[in-house]
């Protein structure tokens, strides 16, 4: 079993507000979860209304297969509009 983790740090570009950030955020955590079936949580930048920072995991049987996925997920920010990414970080244990 191989579990990996993708932590993201995103420029949320349409927030004024922290209330906006969270509208946002709960968008793009549906949409994670629905379309690449991972979890996703936000593990720092809760009080700041423009960056955020969401760690992404799943578990597989292959390391390419995660590798994959979160390829996929990167690209998947890269295409919101909402959103841009500043910094990422894969750990594969």
């Amino acid at each position: 079993m191989i579990v990996g983790s993708l932590r993201v740090t995103l420029l949320i570009r349409s927030s004024h507000s922290l209330k906006e950030k969270r509208s946002v955020l709960n968008r793009l955590k549906d949409g994670l979860r629905r379309d690449f079936n991972v979890s996703v949580a936000e593990v720092d930048g809760q009080e700041t209304w423009q960056r955020a920072d969401l760690g992404i995991a799943a578990v597989g049987v292959e390391p390419r297969l995660l590798s994959e996925t979160f390829t996929a997920v990167l690209a998947w920010f890269r295409r919101h509009p909402d959103v841009g990414v500043t910094d990422h970080q894969v750990d594969l244990f």
